[in-house]
Parts: C-alpha cells; sequence; structure tokens
C-alpha cells in the first residue's frame, strides 16, 4: 500500500506541479484555450496556482525527510476539495474532459487523504 501511495503521490504532484506553473506563469495563454477561466478572477487563479505548487511540495517532500509527515494527507484533502470547485467551474461550461480530470484527481486526491491518515501512514 505505501508504494501504491507513493506512486499516487508522485505522479499527481507532478500533475499539479504543471497545472499550478501554468496558473502561474502561463495564465493569458491558456486563458484563450480554456474558455472557463473566465469564470473566476485572475487573482483566485493565481492563488490556487500558489496552493497547487505547495501542495506539490507537501505531497513529497515530508515523506521524504520523515518530518511533519501529516502535512501530505492534509495535502491530499485540500487538493481533493480544490478538485470539487474545478469540477463546479468546469461543469458550468460544459467541458467534458477537464470535468472527469478533475473527478479523477479529486478520487485520487481523496484516497492518498484516506491512505495516509489510516491505512499506511508515513
Amino acid at each position: 500500500m505505501n508504494i501504491l501511495l507513493w506512486v499516487l503521490q508522485i505522479v499527481t504532484a507532478l500533475l499539479y506541479a504543471a497545472s499550478g506553473l501554468m496558473k502561474l506563469f502561463f495564465f493569458d495563454k491558456v486563458t484563450k484555450d480554456v474558455p472557463s477561466f473566465g469564470v473566476l478572477p485572475r487573482p483566485v487563479w493565481t492563488a490556487l496556482g500558489i496552493l497547487e505548487l505547495l501542495g506539490t511540495i507537501a505531497l513529497i517532500l515530508p515523506g521524504l525527510l520523515k518530518s511533519y509527515t501529516g502535512l501530505t494527507a492534509i495535502a491530499a484533502v485540500v487538493l481533493c476539495f480544490e478538485s470539487l470547485l474545478f469540477i463546479w467551474v468546469h461543469i458550468k461550461y460544459t467541458e467534458k474532459t477537464p470535468i472527469v480530470m478533475s473527478v479523477v484527481l479529486g478520487v485520487v486526491m481523496a484516497f492518498i487523504a484516506y491512505g495516509r491518515f489510516a491505512l499506511s501512514p508515513l
């Protein structure tokens, strides 16, 4: 179980890092391609990008350092709730692929949170 959770943490951390960097540094370019980005003001998207980057760090670093390991599960919970926000945003614009991606990421984050709280704590 520990190995599965680590694999999921690494894969999702890479996805969230890419997403966070995109929101921070390529927002104007992506806005043209994704209409739902107009739902929330830019400062909110910037805050979400920072949250994703912090979540990326919290998914990996505490386990590697064996310090503050509870942060991993907390990060997974926060990113799970962020996925719910994104599901709402994409439903509003009926963007099916992003809805599916957000649902999958939300479920994986919920599993990581449960796994690190109960099944295989770090």
